[in-house]
C-alpha cells in the first residue's frame, strides 16, 4: 500500500507559478508509474502528466506542454510538478496517483489505484 500526500497548492494570479510535491509512504521500489490528474468542479478528472520513475517515459496533456513539468526525487520518493504561465483554467483540484504496473497509458486515470487527497489551485485573472 502507497499513500501519497500532495502539498504546494495555493492561488496565483495568471502568469504566475506554482511547484507542486508529492510525498509518496509505504513500499515504493526504483520503478513506479506516477502521474499529476486535476479536477475542475463540475467536471471529470484528467490527465495533466505523468512518469516512469524508472526513466524513458512522461506524458503530458496537450493544454500543458510547454509550460508544466513533471519530475521526480527517487531519493525523497518525491513527484513534483512545475506549473508555469498558469491560466485561470487550470484551476482545479490536483491530485497525485501511484501505480507499480501500467497496462497501457500512462495518462489514463484507471491504470492508478493509489491516490492522493489531492491540493487545490486556484488561478484568478
Amino acid at each position: 500500500q502507497v499513500q501519497l500526500v500532495e502539498s504546494g497548492g495555493g492561488s496565483v494570479q495568471a502568469g504566475g507559478s506554482l511547484r507542486l510535491s508529492c510525498a509518496a509512504f509505504g513500499y515504493i521500489s526504483s520503478s513506479y508509474y506516477m502521474g499529476w490528474f486535476r479536477q475542475a468542479p463540475g467536471k471529470e478528472r484528467e490527465a495533466v502528466a505523468a512518469i516512469y520513475t524508472g526513466g524513458g517515459s512522461t506524458c503530458y496533456a496537450d493544454s500543458v506542454k510547454g509550460r508544466f513539468t513533471i519530475s521526480q526525487d527517487n531519493a525523497k520518493n518525491t513527484l513534483y510538478l512545475q506549473m508555469n504561465s498558469l491560466k485561470p483554467e487550470n484551476t482545479a483540484m490536483y491530485y497525485c496517483a501511484a501505480d507499480y504496473r501500467v497496462v497501457s497509458n500512462i495518462c489514463a486515470k484507471y491504470e492508478y489505484k493509489n491516490w492522493g487527497q489531492g491540493t487545490q489551485v486556484t488561478v484568478s485573472s
